[in-house]
């Protein structure tokens, strides 16, 4: 029998896996010198976007159900 593949935590914790399969990231650089920060900057930080193809395959490796529901789907 072959054994289960576990999830990173951590990877699970900052990509979302949309219904389509795309994996969206966030930003970093968000949670330091925020007051600096004009607010245009501070409300993109919020969005989501997809992942670059370069990385795409890392991601995978880390997520092995992300593509069965195991993940909280992103809005």
């Amino acid at each position: 029998m072959k054994q289960k593949l576990k999830t990173h935590k951590g990877a699970k914790k900052r990509f979302k896996i949309t219904a389509t399969g795309k994996i969206l990231r966030t930003k970093g650089m968000k949670s330091h010198n925020r007051r600096k920060k004009a607010p245009r900057v501070k409300r993109a930080f919020d969005r989501m976007l997809p992942l670059d193809n370069a990385n795409e395959k890392q991601v995978k490796k880390l997520l092995p159900y992300g593509d069965e529901g195991q993940l909280t789907r992103a809005r």
